[in-house]
């Protein structure tokens, strides 16, 4: 895993305020830490899940969004979904297109996330220890199992909110 990595610390605009410690983080949902997630769809509009590691410490062995991961002090969202994406999936991400920009809270942390949308037809080369697998899966199939405890919450969430933005 990644150790203890240091993330930044943000206020709802994005403006770093402070540092703290992955494991800080990850169990005070009052310390907010700016997160990137790239929607990965390809030319038949699928979207590709990655099925998290078992052994994560949030929603291990759950299905969630294509990419997602923590921002670096300094490092600008998009350059952090690029990093994140060769990664994870071990791809150049192309495009990235800014979707939109949101705060997750959950009872064990709170993140600024920022939403990109990428266009891959794979394959990729899945980064073991964050990801035990992952598939393209249809708009249907994904509402087909919204609910059932399969999906990350924050995902479910995520998939709301892409579907809202993208039928603008």
């Amino acid at each position: 895993m990644k150790g203890d990595e240091i993330f930044p610390l943000v206020d709802e605009t994005g403006k770093e305020i402070g540092r703290a410690k992955r494991s800080e983080c990850h169990g005070n949902p009052k310390l907010m830490h700016p997160v990137v997630h790239v929607i990965v769809r390809n030319s038949m509009g699928k979207i590709f899940l990655q099925r998290r590691n078992i052994h994560r410490d949030v929603q291990p062995g759950k299905w969630d969004t294509s990419v997602g991961g923590h921002m670096q002090p300094g490092e600008k969202p998009k350059d952090a979904a690029a990093r994140e994406m060769k990664e994870e999936l071990g791809v150049d991400p192309g495009e990235l297109r800014f979707a939109y920009r949101y705060v997750w809270r959950s009872e064990i942390e709170t993140e600024l996330v920022h939403t990109f949308v990428a266009e891959h037809e794979g394959p990729f080369i899945l980064q073991a220890e964050e990801i035990d697998g992952g598939r393209f899966w249809t708009k249907e199939e994904i509402t087909g199992v919204i609910g059932s405890g399969i999906l990350t919450p924050n995902f479910e969430a995520e998939f709301e909110r892409f579907v809202k933005h993208e039928s603008r």
